[in-house]
């Protein structure tokens, strides 16, 4: 029997992990990977090139795998229910296709500084110039995001930490707090907790890199505990991205259909999906209104600073963001040794390797 549906589910899962993989560790066991069953307990690592290639490879061959007149056989989607048809279509396996091309938009745009060792220009514009034959999402409704059940096992991870482990100790900086309260962002209720100053619950951030031992438990901002149980946590990628990624194409001169200030309000309107007059104000805000006088790169910061918000809590894509770019441009506390350079890779210790 011929399941594509899932061949294609599986494909897009497995590029979706191993892009978080090789951009966390650059060369890793691919190729040889989950081989044990045939005795191969130490399988080669594979340059990050050669994964990538791969990778956009198979999420192509995904996107003409899926068949949205089919209904998953044996059921047990928990991200889009593709188990039945609505009126001849299964919405699931379309949201599923979109997630796959969604993905390939963000791995091409992560490698675009290697254009010319991967065709990278050619993919990304064949991919934007056909909607019909690679859809990309359009709509919050078509999220990829594992919504946690609350039953088991789907818990949300983090719904029984101990305070000393899910707060203290763990701070939003001035960096990140200091935006969102000049900005007076609705994320901020959401994320984070309230201290006490002067009698008032403000936001507070602790310094980035402060010295040791320039720290006081509960004086500053931490995780909010509404965190520890939302289901909505299990975020892999959402069409706030897509429409990040389109704005920085645009600005680069691909064709997109609207312009960069476009792809970037549209993404930030996702904010305020229920007050149109409210999104106004807050796109009218001297430090988020978008500035299209000003250089490409100041352009693409002010994008790139938005989008760095818009990954929290979506695994390590911020940092992988901020690697390929340089934004935001994050402050550099005292406590942070002269020699000390922004981290490149995660170590990995390569005894698996033949």
């Amino acid at each position: 029997m011929q399941e594509n549906n899932y061949k294609a589910i599986a494909l897009v899962y497995k590029c979706w992990a191993y892009s978080i993989l090789t951009d966390l560790y650059g060369d890793v066991p691919y190729s040889e990977a989950t081989k044990a069953s045939e005795g191969n307990f130490t399988p080669a690592f594979d340059q990050q090139k050669d994964i990538y290639i791969q990778l956009l490879k198979d999420l192509e061959t995904a996107n003409g795998l899926f068949d949205a007149t089919k209904a998953l056989t044996y059921g047990g989607d928990l991200v889009y229910n593709a188990n039945a048809l609505s009126g001849g279509k299964n919405v699931g396996i379309e949201r599923w296709r979109k997630f796959g091309n969604s993905l390939r938009l963000r791995l091409l745009l992560r490698i675009s500084k290697r254009d010319g060792e991967v065709n990278v220009r050619e993919q990304l514009s064949a991919l934007l110039a056909d909607a019909a034959n690679n859809p990309v999402f359009t709509s919050t409704a078509e999220d990829a995001i594992f919504r946690y059940s609350g039953t088991f096992p789907y818990f949300n991870p983090y719904f029984n930490a101990r305070q000393v482990d899910w707060r203290d100790g763990t701070y939003f900086t001035k960096f990140f707090i200091n935006k969102l309260n000049a900005d007076n962002d609705p994320r901020r209720a959401v994320w984070s907790t309230q201290v006490t100053v002067n009698g008032a619950g403000v936001y507070q951030g602790i310094d980035s890199g402060y010295p040791y031992p320039e720290h006081a438990v509960g004086r500053n901002s931490s995780y909010s505990d509404a965190l520890k149980t939302l289901p909505q946590l299990g975020i892999m990628m959402t069409y706030a991205e897509v429409e990040f990624i389109k704005a920085e194409l645009a600005l680069k001169g691909f064709l997109t259909g609207k312009t960069p200030k476009a792809h970037y309000e549209a993404a930030l309107r996702l904010l305020w999906r229920n007050g149109a007059l409210d999104a106004r104000r807050f796109l009218q805000q001297p430090g988020v209104q978008y500035d299209e006088t000003a250089t490409p790169e100041k352009q693409l910061e002010q994008i790139m600073l938005q989008k760095y918000y818009a990954y929290f809590f979506v695994d390590y894509q911020s940092w992988f963001e901020k690697r390929r770019t340089g934004y935001p441009v994050l402050p550099r506390g005292t406590g942070i040794p002269a020699e000390n350079q922004f981290p490149r890779r995660v170590p990995i210790l390569r005894t698996c390797n033949r």
